[in-house]
């Protein structure tokens, strides 16, 4: 395929038609997710699914691919779907409305994917996700938090255990510990959180969304995506 004839030039021939019989699966298709797809996808993975039961909002545009005046009010993996048909129109794309939590864990059978990304914000569906790929022995990556940050160089990929500063990771290693998990690669960053100031119209929200901006969860989803495929040709 000539769309992928750059790639092709980096990985060879071979890697390339590796990752075209592969599957992953992608839980989250905001910010950081939907930068994960858009990578998998232009670098020639076969299969890739994904799994959000969000649909675009305005205030979605910042930061988010697939966010546009456009797609508002539509399913957010519907948006990403329509898009990676374009990219690639031979890729394989299964597109689940749902929030993946303890309590859908059981709609999904994940043993017939080669990899699985987590890009979802809920701890409970972190951590379910980490135990289920576990449990099927599947290679996993999840992201840690994205919000509140404005430096995408501080951003690494590491061991959760290994991790530091990030508040998700804090809670994600002391949840694993206590569950027998003896490793999970994140991506996560040492920044310390910067104190969003809140505007007025905001405040008297029920729960206060996390500020971010366009060049934070772009720079992890693509950084998952990258290590997914490194992993996938080893």
């Amino acid at each position: 395929m000539e769309e992928l004839s750059r790639t092709q030039m980096l990985l060879g021939y071979d890697k390339v038609q590796e990752l075209q019989n592969k599957k992953v699966i992608v839980f989250g298709i905001g910010g950081v997710g939907g930068y994960v797809c858009e990578a998998l996808c232009r670098s020639g993975v076969g299969t890739i699914d994904i799994v959000d039961n969000d649909k675009v909002s305005l205030s979605n545009i910042n930061r988010q691919i697939i966010a546009l005046h456009s797609s508002v009010g539509e399913y957010k993996t519907e948006v990403m779907k329509k898009r990676m048909l374009d990219i690639n129109p031979s890729v394989s794309v299964n597109a689940f409305n749902t929030f993946y939590t303890p309590e859908t864990a059981d709609q999904f059978d994940l043993s017939k994917y080669d990899y699985i990304v987590d890009a979802i914000d809920t701890v409970s569906g972190k951590i379910e996700l980490v135990m289920q790929a576990e449990k099927y022995n599947i290679p996993i990556i999840s992201s840690m938090g994205a919000g509140n940050k404005l430096d995408p160089t501080a951003f690494k990929v590491s061991d959760i255990y290994k991790t530091s500063v990030c508040p998700l990771a804090r809670v994600m290693r002391a949840e694993l510990k206590k569950r027998g998990v003896k490793r999970l690669k994140v991506v996560y960053s040492e920044e310390k959180p910067i104190t969003p100031q809140i505007p007025e119209e905001m405040k008297n929200l029920p729960k206060i969304p996390p500020a971010s901006c366009a060049f934070i969860p772009s720079v992890v989803g693509l950084i998952v995506a990258s290590e997914v495929i490194k992993d996938l040709i080893k």
